[in-house]
């Protein structure tokens, strides 16, 4: 990475090598890492937070044989987490905005935590849709307020790796819950409350450690001046809150909006219902299906990795941002579409090879997709953008659990909502392009 140095000098720290100059004037390499401190944090509390998602999921043939729940009834459940998420999501991004990232990170994993270890005092359907609800509304935070940092420290052409790396904690979450679940319950022989209290209470200790470690780089004793520098490379905008009244009807807005309502429910649907895929359609016990789950979510991993990774090798290769992002979006759009088959499969593994595939997809184009916010709108919108397009995720959430329940209960196959899959970031993509066909700047500025 270079930046343009700002006493115009050509110096360089030692260790430093030099890059060649710019018009803008001499350049330097970039000074310092503690940025990649912080988004070590937004990694771990993303893994935490899928962990208390998949652990539902995980145990969900315990459950219903322990309560005689029917499809509908799970569908329930996440339909009541994903109503909650909508509802919080988009107050969680004003409070963002308002409260600022250290604080609101920090109550935000507090309450969720409380609601994950909720469950396992949960001893009736509505007892669990209720633990659902307040998960739901304690994690509407989590994306709002690492999109919010990830912009607050880290210049635009590294903003979609940096969120490649944090967004990589839905894989590594949904990876190793299977096998702590079957620790607890299989191994240890405790009950299935214990998997609620254990995991849940990890979010005590990362909040520890976030306001330990967290400060704005601006007043932060650990970054150095050329750090800062580089963070602050871009050009800055006004200071002025921006009122929902002028985001809501802008296109760059909906773009982001309708992206998330189309590709975020197929990431919900591969955690809710995935392990189920996989009992239902091989038979495979709790023991047995954490290596399956464990290899999609390893997979889905490297494309969280590689989809940042991509459109910032376009950008600075000479790409612009706008060619950059839709071209490594494109890419995993046409690499999600043979999903449409895995119900076909009759071997374990070559399911596992195709949702795997998907998965990974998703997530690179969710890195590029959650980067659109801070392209197009100044930083002390994005939280507030990010809110409004998770609200519409979580919409579309809704949506996805009812349809599922239904279609299970009555025709027992995944096949349609795995063709909705297959689908859907096609559609997102040419709406984003038609929306917004260059990424410009949103008109928010006064």
């Amino acid at each position: 990475m270079i930046e343009a140095s700002s006493s115009g000098s050509s110096s360089l720290p030692s260790g430093a090598a030099a890059a060649p100059p710019s018009k803008a004037g001499t350049v330097v390499e970039a000074v310092g890492h503690f940025r990649w401190v912080i988004c070590a944090l937004l990694l771990f509390a993303t893994t935490k937070s899928y962990m208390d998602r998949q652990v539902l999921s995980v145990l969900k043939p315990t459950l219903q044989h322990s309560f005689g729940w029917n499809e509908i009834d799970y569908g329930n459940i996440v339909f009541a987490f994903q109503t909650c998420y909508a509802i919080g999501i988009v107050i969680a991004g004003r409070f963002v905005d308002r409260l600022g990232t250290r604080i609101s990170f920090a109550i935000a994993m507090t309450f969720w935590s409380l609601a994950s270890m909720s469950y396992g005092l949960a001893h009736s359907l509505t007892g669990f849709m209720v633990a659902a609800a307040a998960l739901g509304l304690g994690q509407s935070g989590l994306f709002p307020a690492s999109i919010k940092c990830v912009a607050e420290w880290f210049p635009k052409k590294d903003r979609s790796f940096a969120t490649g790396i944090f967004n990589s904690g839905t894989s590594i979450g949904a990876i190793i819950t299977p096998t702590i679940v079957t620790l607890i319950v299989v191994r240890l022989a405790l009950s299935w409350h214990w998997a609620f209290f254990l995991v849940g209470g990890l979010g005590f200790l990362w909040v520890i450690l976030w306001l330990a470690l967290y400060r704005h780089p601006a007043q932060h004793p650990w970054v150095s001046k050329a750090e800062l520098a580089y963070i602050n490379s871009d050009p800055p905008g006004t200071a002025s809150k921006i009122p929902w009244s002028r985001l809501l009807p802008l296109r760059q807005t909906w773009a982001f909006g309708l992206g998330k309502l189309l590709t975020d429910p197929v990431w919900w649907f591969y955690l809710f219902w995935a392990p189920d895929f996989f009992q239902r359609r091989f038979g495979l016990t709790l023991a047995q299906i954490r290596w399956p789950i464990a290899a999609i979510y390893l997979i889905s991993d490297i494309g969280s990795f590689t989809g940042g990774y991509i459109s910032g090798w376009f950008i600075k290769r000479g790409a612009t941002i706008n060619s950059g992002r839709k071209t490594a979006m494109l890419i995993c759009a046409l690499a999600v579409t043979p999903v449409v088959f895995a119900s076909r499969s009759n071997h374990v593994w070559l399911a596992v090879a195709v949702i795997g595939l998907a998965a990974a997809a998703h997530q690179g184009f969710s890195a590029n997709l959650f980067t659109l916010p801070s392209d197009m709108f100044p930083t002390r919108a994005v939280g507030s953008v990010v809110g409004i397009g998770g609200t519409a995720g979580a919409i579309g959430g809704m949506v996805i659990a009812k349809t599922v329940g239904h279609v299970l209960q009555r025709t027992g196959s995944y096949q349609i909502p795995l063709i909705i899959a297959g689908s859907a970031y096609l559609v997102a993509l040419a709406l984003i392009q038609i929306l917004v066909p260059h990424l410009e700047a949103a008109p928010v500025e006064t």
